[in-house]
């Protein structure tokens, strides 16, 4: 079956494909983080966003708080991890401007694998007697059918969680749109589980990667990705694993001013306005 590359765009083009309202998937800090898509989101600004974390969300998540994108989280956490809280994520929730549906790693998962196998649903175990059963009224507890001679055997089942979209920066893709994310499986998944996946790269290489044995495993296939934006140093200042560190003296200082609202207003300004003028 042949498979069409593609579009690549720009970033702001890509951003612009994202409509407010929608449900977005996003990884971890360590996974690709898309912040220079993020940076485009909150310049529109777009809003009522619904951000689900695979598992969970950092600092591109508690931005798009802060600058009023958000009105829903479905997360395991949303922490700045050795920078502390995430505190435009912690005073919302704290104002009741947004509301957050907790979860747990697994319980994430096994909803993006159930809309990843086009399934309602995906039984699990853990959950069950925890205080989420009683906050997640969407997560049901039914008598496992296989049980043996019909005996009691309680299990949880977490609804598929189905995306819009889901969001990643990644190192390379190949010019058939195949995008190559390493041992970042979870990046896979959501792709598998959404219905449009938007992708900024370092780089464009020439060949297939699905027909090297070595690259292979780690490739999503071009069938997955709806549209590619070349972003150089696309997660700063969030680092890329094996690609450049993090820039920590620019995450601590997002923290320091992202611990009040005057704070978060002045450091969007300067962020989003320095973009205007080197772009």
């Amino acid at each position: 079956m042949l498979i069409s590359a593609p579009p690549v765009m720009t970033v702001a083009q890509l951003a612009a494909r994202i409509p407010s309202a929608a449900k977005v998937v996003l990884g971890p800090d360590y996974s690709g983080s898309p912040t220079g898509v993020v940076r485009e989101l909150m310049r529109r600004p777009v809003r009522d966003l619904h951000l689900v974390g695979a598992p969970t969300l950092g600092f591109s998540a508690d931005m798009l708080v802060g600058a009023g994108c958000v009105a829903r989280i479905e997360s395991a956490a949303v922490t700045l991890g050795e920078h502390g809280l995430a505190p435009r994520f912690t005073a919302a929730l704290k104002s009741g401007e947004i509301e957050m549906w907790d979860a747990t790693c697994p319980a994430i998962h096994a909803g993006l694998q159930a809309s990843e196998k086009g399934v309602p649903f995906m039984p699990m175990r853990g959950l069950i007697g925890s205080d989420l059963m009683r906050v997640r009224p969407d997560w049901k507890v039914i008598n496992n059918p296989l049980a043996e001679d019909g005996r009691k055997d309680p299990i949880a089942i977490i609804p598929a969680i189905k995306p819009d979209v889901a969001l990643f920066h990644a190192p390379k893709a190949d010019r058939h749109g195949n995008v190559w994310i390493g041992i970042r499986r979870e990046l896979m998944l959501m792709a598998h589980a959404s219905k449009a996946t938007y992708v900024t790269v370092e780089e464009i290489v020439d060949g297939n990667l699905l027909h090297d044995s070595a690259l292979a495993a780690g490739t999503i296939s071009a069938l997955y990705v709806t549209a590619l934006a070349v972003a150089p140093k696309g997660s700063l200042p969030i680092g890329l694993p094996d690609r450049y560190e993090a820039d920590n003296d620019a995450l601590a200082a997002y923290a320091a001013a992202a611990r009040t609202p005057d704070g978060f207003a002045g450091w969007l300004a300067r962020t989003l306005d320095r973009e205007t003028v080197t772009a």
